[in-house]
């Protein structure tokens, strides 16, 4: 638990929710207006939400968002802020009770929404939206130091931190309570990685396909308004396959595809589309694309954002509102639930190295560490030494070796100056702090649990959301139901990955309901293209080029790993060095552009 005092207090709070929700309390205004989620008043206490709820202990299907929020209230009154640990769904919920000085914020398990928040001189300042937070006189915005470092590290800004001081966000299964000065921040939700499958495994994946459908049903509109993104990989076919069975004939799939070779998927989206017969769409990206939407995306982002898959998830989402489509339902999380990423593999292959007797890894450790260079660097002792080296470093550290600032050392990347301003070791901090959470969970699931928090809630659900109310669309996530998630920590990990597949419980669980060219396709592990368009397209060039220029004023970088970064795309490895472009590149446009976006 984090607890702390604020420097003073007055009765003053306020909520500045993203519309259509906005809440003032307190000095800045009496009024309060929903539009969407749910309000309610008690006395003095009033709560607001955001999103879906549902009900541990009873249904609230066919409720009304105020007739949700008034049992919302009505619970906490009860069983303070026990209540959470009974809501279920997608949200984001502040309760407040300005006579007592009293505020509650809280996200759903995973943070599938976002809540920012400042400890100020006038208590607690809370918004759904960053940029609604800043427009509140009491917040004063300065971009921090370590958050650029931050940025660099993972593309993105990290909870619980933000892009400026002193403000911050809440993580997934995470509430704030704060009253009269004094603040506390605890998880209401861990998950119990149980790993108890009271059940035989077949019956277990027809259960796993039941709850699917579920959260498919439960997140299904309008057939004619609602539709799904459709990439051809695992999880975006399942949720396409379920919701044409859900609305038969009048399914909507929607997919982006490249003319890259290498990078394009569309045969596969086909192949779902076609198995499941769904009314596809689909839209091919060109770099003239990228060229007429960075500066939009950059500016829309709260806080600087290096996923160039943004990109794709903007344009597919306008293909749906162009066909008269406003809610999607997205796929992200199965990798993470059902362990469908190639460096869970390659982690547990190290791990076998702890079960080796101590006297045994002594002995190689030693044989290899007497090897010349030039003998030790070649062949299978090269394998072998590798392996040892990584093996030796414990996870979740291990995980980071292919980082680019594991790579290289801070001290050639960043200003001295600016280097003094942060700790290198805050972001691996983070990843500790997340993988050593859960307080039973083998290796396996504390790397799915962590991903929870560093890939889902802090990049992927940001990307997907945010691109999604550009383009002017709602987005539900079916695989994140909790359900899905609460099923899915009862499952072995020697199941998850049975016989070292990746998501081999996943893949039988619905081998019978997709095609098998979507089961039997390899990992797709590229993204957007953006480092050969850069190649090819000179006004793209110019602009992302330009924008490396102008990130010299900065005096966040030294300018020599700039104009490196500029010259390893020019001449080699365009791919690997266009990724790092586009994450400096979206970094300037960001602070270029914040004045004119706040």
């Amino acid at each position: 638990m984090e607890t702390g005092r604020a420097r003073e207090l007055t009765t003053a709070m306020t909520a500045d929710w993203r519309a259509p929700v906005q809440v003032s309390i307190g000095q800045h205004g009496d009024t309060l207006a929903v539009a969407g989620g749910g309000h309610a008043e008690a006395g003095t206490r009033s709560i607001v939400f955001q999103g879906r709820i549902h009900w541990v202990d009873g249904a609230v299907a066919g409720m009304t968002g105020a007739e949700i929020a008034k049992r919302l209230l009505e619970c906490h009154a009860r069983s303070g802020e026990d209540f959470l640990g009974r809501v279920k769904g997608s949200f984001v919920l502040a309760i407040m009770d300005p006579e007592a000085g009293y505020v509650l914020l809280a996200l759903d398990r995973i943070g599938q929404h976002a809540c920012y928040y400042t400890l100020s001189g006038e208590g607690i300042v809370f918004a759904s939206g960053l940029r609604d937070l800043l427009r509140h006189p009491a917040v004063e915005p300065e971009i921090s130091s370590q958050a650029v470092f931050d940025y660099v590290y993972y593309h993105h800004c990290p909870s619980p931190g933000t892009i400026y001081e002193d403000v911050f966000k809440l993580e997934g299964g995470q509430y704030l309570r704060f009253q009269r000065g004094t603040w506390s921040k605890e998880y209401y939700w861990k998950p119990d990685f149980s790993e108890r499958l009271e059940q035989p495994e077949q019956a277990a994946q027809e259960e796993l396909l039941s709850l699917l459908k579920d959260a498919v049903q439960r997140d299904a509109g309008d057939p004619s308004r609602t539709g799904s993104f459709l990439s051809g990989g695992l999880d975006s076919s399942t949720v396409s396959g379920l919701l044409s069975t859900v609305h038969p004939g009048s399914c909507n799939t929607f997919s982006i595809g490249f003319p890259v070779k290498g990078y394009d998927e569309t045969e596969y989206a086909r192949a779902a589309a076609s198995h499941f017969a769904t009314r596809h769409h689909e839209f091919i990206l060109q770099p003239e694309h990228a060229l007429n939407a960075v500066l939009e995306i950059a500016g829309y982002y709260d806080e600087p954002f290096g996923n160039s898959s943004a990109l794709p998830a903007l344009y597919c989402a306008r293909l749906a509102v162009e066909n008269g489509v406003d809610r999607m339902l997205a796929g992200d999380g199965g990798d993470e639930l059902f362990a469908g990423n190639e460096r869970y593999q390659r982690q547990l292959l190290f791990e076998r190295y702890e079960r080796v007797p101590s006297v045994g890894r002594t002995l190689l450790e030693g044989a290899l560490s007497m090897l010349p260079a030039v003998v030790k660097n070649r062949g299978i002792l090269h394998k072998a030494n590798r392996y040892v080296e990584q093996a030796k470093v414990p996870l979740p550290d291990r995980l980071q070796d292919y980082n680019f600032l594991h790579r290289h050392r801070a001290e050639t990347v960043f200003d001295a100056g600016f280097l003094e301003a942060v700790d290198p070791m805050e972001p691996i901090g983070l990843l500790r702090t997340a993988y050593g959470r859960p307080e039973r969970a083998d290796a396996l699931n504390r790397m799915l649990y962590m991903d929870w928090k560093t890939t889902l809630h802090d990049n992927d659900l940001v990307k997907v959301n945010r691109m999604c109310e550009l383009a002017g669309v709602e987005v539900v996530y079916p695989m994140l139901d909790d359900d899905v998630i609460d099923f899915s920590t009862t499952i072995p990990s020697a199941i998850k990955m049975k016989d070292g597949r990746l998501r081999g419980f996943y893949k039988d669980a619905v081998r019978s309901f997709l095609p098998a060219k979507i089961i039997d396709k390899s990992k797709h592990g590229f993204g957007l293209p953006f480092g050969i368009w850069l190649s090819d397209y000179s006004p793209l060039r110019e602009l992302a080029y330009d924008s490396i220029e102008a990130l010299k004023k900065r005096r966040f970088f030294r300018p020599e790993f700039l104009d490196h970064a500029v010259e390893m795309h020019r001449s080699v490895h365009a791919a690997y060095y266009g990724e790092l472009i586009w994450i400096l590149m979206m970094l300037e446009l960001w602070i270029g552009g914040r004045n004119t976006n706040q």
